[in-house]
């Protein structure tokens, strides 16, 4: 059975940093990403990453901002989240499988955690 477990959300103020988890278990995949729903928007691309060679995809909005890693002994993604803005308050989760890495598209994941919140303050 596959879980996804996140951890690392929180409050934090603009032009702070925060550094969310995701721990996969029952399953491995070609590539693990984050999504974000804020208040009454749909669910959103943020970052992905191919499992063995590392590539990387962002969205515009986090471009330069946020970093997404993953490390192999844990069996974890990450995503560093630095100079963070009020727009960014949103709960985070953590995805896997389908073919989100090419759509971005919520629709095409096959896995999703349960979600953490990350609330920016301006």
């Amino acid at each position: 059975q596959v879980q996804l477990v996140e951890s690392g959300g929180g409050l934090v103020q603009a032009g702070g940093s925060l550094r969310l988890s995701c721990a996969a278990s029952g399953g491995t995949f070609s590539h693990m990403g984050w999504f974000r729903q804020a208040p009454g928007k749909e669910r959103e691309f943020v970052a992905a990453i191919r499992w063995i060679i590392g590539f990387r995809v962002y969205a515009d909005s986090v471009k330069g901002r946020f970093t997404i890693s993953r490390d192999f002994a844990k069996n974890t993604v990450q995503l560093q989240m630095n100079s963070l803005k009020p727009e960014d308050t949103a709960v985070y989760y953590c995805a896997a499988g389908g073919d989100f890495y090419t759509s971005r598209r919520p629709s095409d994941s096959d896995y999703w955690g349960q979600g953490t919140q990350v609330t920016v303050s301006s």
